[in-house]
């Protein structure tokens, strides 16, 4: 089955959901025209369907390994990799004074979907340079971009990040690597580091890792860490790569999934690494990086739904099995049928607030607008945690449409099940997204959060006109969810975070029902029939997770362990 890139439905939300025109028309990305925009998706789609598509399940079957301490790449990702670095897919929104594209971010995120939806293993490289560059952009000295970012923006150079030690996961601060003052400007890096995405690889000329480490005499936890470039070789000073750091690919992860994905225990020894950021700045460093994979993460998730729901619908369409009317195919099945739309209902929904996440951002940097930056925060860990789970339940569904054939390995719909499992894990669990969005970022009082019910009830007001059963489901469901933001503002953190997880889906489900009404009212039949599918059967869910927020952590914490183990 050929995976097709959905640049309509992309377009289509660019223009009648998230808000695109705003970004175009401001100074710094004026020249992101429509005709610019559709040449790039284009391009982009030509890339993912011929080039990276076909690789997707060499990367499941033939496993990246590591070989007297050098990893081998799956067959094909090479060729694969040299084209999107040769295409300039790594350096789109990175500054042109450094050699990127300067290209809104809801071009790269629309980009980053489609080849996650083709090469998810192959795709995570990029990525994580992606990150790697934002970081480096905002953070480190002259120098250090001078040397690191024209190669990572041109591909010949890739990029880490290196946060998770054995017993530092999630609580960072934890961590026990060190950096030694050399006496030149340079550091000596001592540590182990787990999980590793793409930690090496046989098609770049360098891997620049972005190690966390502590200085000596720094205080204990987040406080005092810093950020370090700790590249695999070290380039000389005209530039050219010198002798191999001290540090070493130990061994690599036997993963659930991503199996063309290198994920690496990496040692440092010493290894010769320069500061980024300043000392003891490196959890505010390395979270710029963090934060541009959070949007990218949610992404893969929704890509990921795309290429499983491809599949699932192409497999529906041609099998005949029972007593279905029409063409005899599974797909005209009513259970089938209600799978298919839920799938492709709650792909539009995430992707829709993948890209208005992506707007905001892009005007944020454009206009220096606090509303639009406080905007972007709100909605990354949304985007992300709503994205990797629709990811997780759409791949899930593609592989009960399959049937028995599902669990069958070689239909490949399992791939798409196994590959995105860890994306609701990696770049901070949902779990800790949930808390995040329930604390940080309702700091304000709930200000951004309202903000954005506001525009859901303004534009559920405007609908009425046309759609008023489906406005009025919406705007219901958004004073629902502002009873629930108000009383959430006025509770101590247990009950928050209790009721966090919940909260942050309702949340999504508000969104994307504001979304399908806009489709409804700016696209054709076919769009209000997906919307009054949306609307009818999946948004009410909001209402018994909006109830399971507002029980609060009493209940919850008054199950003991015994309870537990009982």
């Amino acid at each position: 089955m050929p995976y097709l890139a959905p640049v309509t439905d992309y377009r289509f939300i660019m223009d009648t959901v998230a808000g695109f025109k705003a970004v175009t028309a401001t100074d710094q990305f004026a020249e992101a025209t429509d005709d610019m925009a559709d040449a790039i998706l284009g391009e982009a789609a030509k890339l993912c369907e011929e080039i990276l598509y076909p690789l997707n399940r060499n990367g499941d079957l033939h496993p990246a390994k590591l070989e007297n301490g050098i990893v081998r790449t799956s067959p094909g990702f090479s060729d694969g990799y040299k084209a999107i670095a040769e295409g300039g897919w790594i350096g789109m929104s990175a500054s042109p004074e450094v050699g990127g594209m300067g290209l809104p971010m809801t071009l790269t995120t629309a980009v980053n979907e489609m080849m996650a939806s083709a090469c998810l293993s192959l795709q995570l490289n990029p990525l994580m340079s992606q990150g790697q560059i934002e970081a480096l952009e905002h953070h480190a000295s002259d120098m250090i971009k001078g040397t690191y970012l024209p190669k990572l923006i041109s591909g010949k150079w890739s990029g880490t990040m290196n946060l998770t030690e054995p017993q530092a996961g999630s609580d960072v601060g934890a961590l026990r690597s060190k950096a030694e003052p050399n006496g030149d400007g340079s550091y000596a890096i001592s540590g182990q580091k787990i999980y590793i995405s793409w930690a090496d690889n046989d098609f770049t000329e360098n891997v620049c890792h972005l190690v966390l480490a502590r200085l000596p005499d720094r205080v204990p936890g987040t406080k005092g860490i810093s950020l370090f470039m700790v590249p695999k070789l070290i380039p000389n000073a005209d530039g050219t790569l010198g002798k191999h750091n001290d540090l070493r690919v130990v061994s690599l992860e036997h993963k659930l999934g991503l199996h063309g994905s290198p994920t690496a225990v990496m040692e440092y020894s010493g290894a010769q690494g320069w500061l980024v950021g300043p000392e003891n700045g490196g959890m505010a460093a390395m979270f710029t990086m963090m934060n541009n994979a959070r949007l990218g993460v949610g992404v893969q998730g929704v890509g990921a739904a795309e290429g499983a729901y491809q599949h699932a619908l192409a497999y529906a369409m041609d099998r005949k099995q029972g007593r279905a009317g029409g063409t005899g195919a599974i797909v005209e099945h009513a259970d089938v049928r209600r799978m298919l739309a839920s799938m492709k209902a709650d792909v539009f929904a995430a992707r829709s607030i993948a890209l208005m996440n992506a707007v905001a951002i892009d005007m944020g940097t454009a206009t220096g607008d606090a509303a639009w930056t406080a905007r972007a925060a709100f909605l990354t860990p949304i985007g992300k945690a709503f994205g990797t789970d629709v990811g997780i339940e759409v791949a899930n569904t593609g592989v009960q449409v399959h049937g028995g054939m599902g669990f069958v390995e070689e239909t490949g719909a399992a791939q798409y099940s196994r590959d995105v499992r860890v994306s609701a894990i990696y770049e901070g669990t949902n779990g800790i997204q949930a808390m995040d969005l329930v604390a940080r970022k309702l700091m304000d009082g709930g200000e951004a959060a309202f903000a954005l019910l506001d525009e859901v009830e303004a534009g559920a007001d405007a609908a009425k006109a046309t759609h008023p059963k489906l406005a009025s489901a919406v705007w219901n469901a958004a004073a629902s969810l502002r009873e629930t933001t108000e009383w959430l503002v006025d509770q101590d953190l247990n009950d928050r975070f209790a009721g966090a997880v919940p909260y942050l889906r309702a949340f999504a489900r508000v969104l994307g029902g504001h979304a399908h009404l806009a489709a409804a009212v700016a696209g054709d039949a076919s769009r209000v029939r997906l919307a009054t599918f949306y609307i009818k059967r999946l948004l009410p869910e909001h209402a018994s997770l909006l109830a399971h927020t507002r029980e609060g952590g009493t209940d919850l914490m008054a199950i003991s362990i015994d309870d537990l183990v009982a």
